[in-house]
């Protein structure tokens, strides 16, 4: 039996909505533990193109169980709109979801509150979700769990009385509060019951769902949201999300103990990418960042804000290897680098004239950094689409090589295009053996 956490090394939208679809069929539960509608995983499978904000990205397999646990917050006409596209799609989601009675619920007043932290010089680019105020919400035991959803009797008044507070926020702050969520809230608490009679049916307690799940022997696969350089603790604060998205969240978020935890993989682009703002040491802000954006198709799956584009960066890659203990990394799109004559690598950054390969605590300080870079020759051929480490052009193979010595963790897979088949696996190497 394997249970095996699957997270982001970077800033986010490295591609683990492709890697978690692309493996759930060896494991039987697939479950996201932090974050909310702020995510976007998407997925291609020929033609069809899905992009999952809450539901885990092994709903796509039949038969699977896809579990949304306790360490998210939820919208829950959000989900249901999710739901039913999938639905549409021919996907019995009704069958194979199941939501933990004790995550959180998301109000649309929430998003009122967010955009205060929008205002002014401060503003640090969130997805105006209400993400980080409803877990502000549950970080200040006010907030309101499904379980309280399901509550006829409670949920109603419990929720005027928390938009309520949110609403003399906002104004207290000069917040417009011209959108849905300053309508009636009556009809918000209603639309709210509706949404918790369609999802009762999908509600448990997931956290008894999986310790039987293991006790009968069935291999549990952890989908994380966002990056290990957003985590609330160890990211780029305060230019970060507001959830535990590094590998520890898995546990917290789940309620899966570390020990049952078989082994951790890491993914990251072949570059480095960020949204919003914050410190990006090896942002090529020039006309080959932009080659980047264009080729990589690097714009926000939730927001469809363009995304900053950069270098691979050693220092943070070993940084966030320590943070999560991976066994293995995937590294993907490989092939939005093959029209490249020479590709920078980031491998030490200076700061105040000394070299060094630590990552400073403060944003401020991180900002001050210079990048080091080393060259590698581009290799000036297609990628895409290949699916075995012979075929790889020499060069890409070298460069791939390089990222493992520079980073200290084994390469174990390489993503060459958004299709499951377009996917090179490494034989010998941990990932396969934590994926057979």
């Amino acid at each position: 039996m394997s249970n095996i956490i699957i997270l982001g090394a970077q800033w986010g939208d490295e591609g683990k909505g492709k890697l978690v679809d692309m493996l759930a069929d060896r494991f039987e539960y697939i479950v996201r533990y932090q974050g909310g509608n702020n995510a976007g995983h998407t997925i291609l499978i020929g033609d069809r193109k899905f992009v999952l904000r809450l539901i885990p990205s092994g709903i796509l397999r039949p038969g699977k169980t896809a579990v949304i646990g306790n360490g998210l917050v939820v919208d829950p006409v959000a989900l249901l709109e999710e739901i039913g596209q999938l639905a549409a799609a021919g996907v019995d989601v009704e069958k194979q979801l199941r939501i933990s009675n004790r995550a959180q619920v998301l109000l649309p007043s929430h998003r009122l509150v967010e955009k205060i932290s929008e205002l002014g010089k401060n503003a640090i680019g969130t997805t105006l979700k209400g993400i980080g105020p409803c877990y502000e919400d549950k970080a200040g035991r006010r907030g309101l769990r499904v379980a309280d959803l399901l509550d006829r009797d409670y949920f109603p008044e419990a929720m005027m009385t928390l938009m309520q507070d949110h609403r003399t926020r906002a104004r207290a702050f000069g917040v417009d509060e011209s959108e849905n969520v300053a309508g009636d809230l009556k009809a918000v608490v209603e639309r709210y019951a509706e949404a918790a009679d369609r999802m009762r049916s999908m509600v448990c307690d997931t956290a008894k769902l999986l310790a039987d799940a293991r006790a009968a022997g069935k291999n549990l696969l952890f989908e994380g949201a966002q990056g290990t350089m957003l985590d609330i603790d160890h990211g780029t604060f305060p230019f970060v999300t507001s959830s535990s998205a590094s590998a520890g969240g898995a546990c917290t978020g789940t309620g899966v103990p570390p020990t049952k935890i078989d082994g951790i993989i890491g993914i990251s682009k072949v570059y480095t990418t960020r949204v919003g703002a914050g410190p990006f040491t090896s942002e090529a802000a020039d006309g080959v960042g932009e080659l980047i954006r264009k080729r990589g198709h690097e714009f926000g799956s939730v927001t469809g804000r363009p995304r900053r584009c950069g270098w691979f960066d050693v220092p943070l890659i070993r940084y966030t290897a320590g943070i999560n203990g991976f066994d293995s990394m995937v590294l993907t799109k490989l092939d939005v680098l093959d029209e490249l004559d020479e590709i920078p690598v980031c491998v030490a950054y200076r700061i105040q004239g000394a070299r060094t390969c630590e990552i400073p605590a403060t944003w401020r300080e991180l900002a001050k950094a210079e990048p080091v870079f080393e060259t590698l020759p581009g290799w000036k051929s297609t990628t895409k689409g290949i699916s075995e480490w012979a075929e790889l052009p020499a060069a890409a193979r070298d460069y791939v090589l390089f990222l493992e010595q520079q980073s200290g963790v084994e390469v174990g897979c390489i993503s060459t295009g958004p299709e499951r088949n377009e996917t090179v696996r490494r034989s010998g190497t941990r990932f396969e053996a934590l994926t057979a």
